[in-house]
Order: structure tokens, then C-alpha cells, then sequence
């Protein structure tokens, strides 16, 4: 015989006040970072800066692509190069846990590029600023002495005046 649950009505839910104490943008981007990139917060962007001085004449035919946990993702331009670097991958995973001071990656993993950008191949492009030329109006501080000094509307007339002094 099967026994039927008794009806107690809806759950109540029980919410409890907050448990941590505000903290500093600093301090929370450390903690996003960490849960993206492990222990090592930041170093494997600064792997990827290094990548060409620390893999000497291999870096141009290992380019860095990622990781996942700890294996280290390489590209390489066609099947045969990659074939050749992995007779260099505990070379390559001695040189990168030697730039950490410890063991991050234990495994290699080269895949071929196949139109992908690696990770060293970024570049950002920054246009410069261009500020517009403010064309200065004729007449300009003719009405000083109709707004007073202390209001708002005087105040910003007369930052709008030293805006065209100072040019």
C-alpha cells in the first residue's frame, strides 16, 4: 500500500540578509578573475605578452590560442608542423611553468589555426581624438554684469565665457 504525502500547504521561503560586507570594485574583480582563470588571476595575459621571448625560434610556429584548465592549447600552420612541435612539448611546458614559478599546465594540446587568431595576434586599434573646433560667438561676455555671480545660470555663463578666454 502506498502512502500519500500530507498537504501542509505552500513552502514559505526564508531570506536571510545579506552576508557579506560591501567591498571595493578591486577587490570583486579579483574574484570574477579568479573564478575565470583559476589561481593565476592575471598571468596568462602576461604568458601571452611574453610568448615570443620565452619560446624563442618556436614562438613562430607555436602560436598561443588558449587553455582549458591545465592544458595549454597551441596552433600550429598544418598537420605536419604540428606533428613536429609535440617532440617539443615538454620543452614548451617546462619553459611556461618556469615563467610562473610553478606547475599551471601539464599537457599540450596543438590544434591547427585553420583561419583562427591566436592569441598573440591581437593587435588594438586606437583612433585618435579629434576635439571639434568651437567657432567663438561674437559678443561673447557682453552680459557679465546681467546675471549674478552666485546664481547657477550666472556661474555657468561665466565658465562658458572662460571656455573661450582660455582657447
Amino acid at each position: 500500500m502506498v502512502r500519500k504525502a500530507k498537504y501542509t500547504g505552500p513552502r514559505k521561503r526564508h531570506f536571510h540578509p545579506r552576508q557579506r560586507a560591501l567591498r571595493t570594485m578591486g577587490e570583486a574583480m579579483s574574484d570574477f578573475v579568479s573564478v575565470l582563470d583559476g589561481n593565476h588571476k592575471l598571468m596568462i595575459p602576461k604568458l601571452w605578452k611574453a610568448w615570443p621571448e620565452l619560446m624563442g625560434e618556436l614562438a613562430e610556429f607555436a602560436k598561443p590560442l588558449g587553455h582549458r584548465k591545465t592544458t595549454l592549447i597551441l596552433a600550429a600552420e598544418d598537420s605536419v608542423a604540428a606533428q613536429e612541435l609535440s617532440y617539443f612539448a615538454p620543452e614548451i611546458l617546462l619553459r611556461i611553468n618556469s615563467f610562473f614559478g610553478e606547475e599551471v599546465f601539464d599537457k599540450v594540446l596543438f590544434e591547427l589555426l585553420n583561419g583562427r587568431v591566436p592569441l598573440d595576434g591581437y593587435k588594438l586599434k586606437r583612433t585618435p581624438i579629434q576635439r571639434p573646433k568651437i567657432k567663438k560667438p561674437e559678443n561673447i561676455g557682453g552680459m557679465k554684469d546681467k546675471f549674478d555671480p552666485e546664481s547657477a545660470v550666472g556661474r555657468c555663463y561665466l565658465k562658458y565665457v572662460r571656455l573661450f578666454e582660455n582657447s
